[in-house]
């Protein structure tokens, strides 16, 4: 089959023929129909110091997909061939602490596709039956192979007491802070801000109906966000940048007794002013690691079911994997919100 390979440990990747993937008893094989981009793979491309030190080559990368059904192994009841599917792309040891008290989005043996195992840039994927996520078949495979994302986003949203209520600060407006805005304001939040650097995604945003956005570059947030609370702050802060800067501005924002979801990574260890910004804030910090399996997945589907939140607004770009050094080229200009490789 053919599939985008990271042959060698450097900067780029290539499409090659390798065999197809072989189907164990507890597995299924999946014929991808779509799979989409994220910024785990934008570095595995790079090739920066996180990949040099986590990624062994040669591998296939990718882990968002969707696709059908078409072989299950022996021991596999309950996943039809021909069933249109998602993945829970964490795939947890099942016996380690966390998994044995209903954690294993926190598994510590976890293991990714596409980053420990082969991924989803090909034309066949095998996995493990109890991560696929059977979809109705009117599902679009565009949006089918986004749902994992967004389930970080309703898991990120939903940490804590939840927003219902609330004022907002969305800091970070990539796909997953897109998303963020769309379930906090269907969870009913109150008030919903969103801040970028990044004009082209404050404009997408606002497709999510977020009550404001800021341009960080060019406004005071923390100026603009208390005139508009009355100089209290925000109840929930949910962090989607990295950017230590849009960190540290986010936790001034943040009312006393307030709740953080940090779910963006600095790309580098960074200072912060733990007795003013949470000790003396009282404020409850969450760090958001992937979706809770598999609570989280069964709100993904109510949430995309019922049309309380539009995820075609979140995708902007279409390609092909024969076109994917443009693809790769357009994430990195941030002129984009998702963009779904088309199988």
């Amino acid at each position: 089959m053919r599939a985008l390979m990271k042959s060698r440990p450097a900067p780029g990747a290539e499409i090659t023929q390798v065999t197809d993937p072989k189907v164990a008893p507890d597995e299924v094989q999946i014929c991808v129909k779509a799979a989409s981009v994220c910024g785990t793979d934008l570095h595995i491309f790079r090739w920066d110091d996180w990949a040099a030190s986590r990624i062994k080559t040669p591998l296939v990368f990718g882990h968002e997909c969707a696709g059908e059904v078409v072989e299950a192994g022996s021991r596999v009841s309950d996943v039809p061939v021909g069933a249109h599917v998602s993945l829970e792309t964490h795939i947890a040891c099942g016996i380690c602490y966390q998994c044995r008290t209903g954690r294993e989005h926190l598994c510590k043996n976890v293991r990714i596709v596409g980053v420990d195992r082969p991924g989803a840039f090909a034309e066949y994927i095998s996995v493990p039956a109890r991560n696929v996520w059977i979809n109705d078949s009117a599902l679009p495979w565009e949006i089918a192979t986004i749902l994992e994302p967004f389930g970080n986003a309703v898991h990120a949203v939903q940490v804590g007491d939840g927003v219902t209520g609330k004022t907002v600060l969305v800091s970070g407006c990539g796909p997953i802070g897109m998303m963020s805005i769309g379930v906090a304001r269907a969870q009913g939040a109150l008030a919903i801000y969103a801040s970028d650097i990044n004009p082209y995604r404050l404009e997408l945003a606002k497709q999510m109906n977020p009550t404001e956005v800021f341009n960080a570059a060019k406004q005071d947030v923390y100026a603009e966000v208390m005139d508009r609370t009355d100089g209290e702050g925000v109840d929930v802060l949910l962090e989607m940048s990295g950017a230590p800067a849009a960190v540290e501005q986010g936790f001034r924002i943040l009312k006393n007794g307030g709740s953080v979801a940090l779910l963006g990574l600095p790309s580098t260890p960074m200072k912060f002013d733990l007795t003013e910004n949470i000790i003396f804030k009282g404020a409850r910090v969450y760090g958001v690691f992937g979706r809770r399996m598999f609570q989280t997945w069964y709100q993904v589907k109510a949430l995309v079911q019922s049309g309380s939140v539009d995820l075609k607004k979140v995708i902007t770009h279409y390609s092909t994997l024969d076109r994917f050094e443009e693809a790769m080229t357009t994430l990195e200009s941030g002129k984009c919100g998702k963009l779904v490789f088309r199988m």
